[in-house]
């Protein structure tokens, strides 16, 4: 009977505070108003026209899942009506715009340790002279 209750290690202090932040994300964006396109490249366009290539150049689109925030304004929507076969369009808050290095820091995998301190500090040629 014991093989039926299991219990699972439970999620990391990090891993609890990201899924709290997605979730007051979500509550707060539904109050907010949509100002982004959140515009991801899903399919490729190598065998498509120069037309459609430059279009996604100019949206900031280079690689297959790229993900790129632009402003609503109009040449921004004819750009992604251009394109509409090859990517996936979301409107999103001013607060969810994220940056490509915040991007890129989000995707990261966590380190699975804490460091705690380090022995090496309190050896005698670290210890600076009076």
């Amino acid at each position: 009977m014991s093989s039926l209750f299991r219990l699972s290690p439970s999620p990391s202090p990090k891993i609890l505070q990201k899924a709290l932040a997605r979730s007051l994300a979500t509550a707060t964006s539904s109050l907010e108003p949509k100002t982004h396109f959140k515009i991801t490249l899903r399919r490729s366009a190598i065998a498509l026209g120069e037309r459609k290539k430059e279009t996604l150049v100019s949206l900031g689109l280079h690689r297959r899942t790229q993900t790129v925030y632009q402003a609503h304004t109009p040449e921004a929507a004819g750009k992604i009506l251009k394109v509409k076969e090859l990517v996936e369009v979301e409107n999103v808050p001013a607060s969810a715009v994220r940056t490509q290095t915040e991007q890129r820091h989000e995707r990261r995998a966590s380190r699975g340790y804490a460091i705690a301190g380090s022995r090496l500090k309190g050896l005698q040629w670290e210890r600076t002279k009076p």
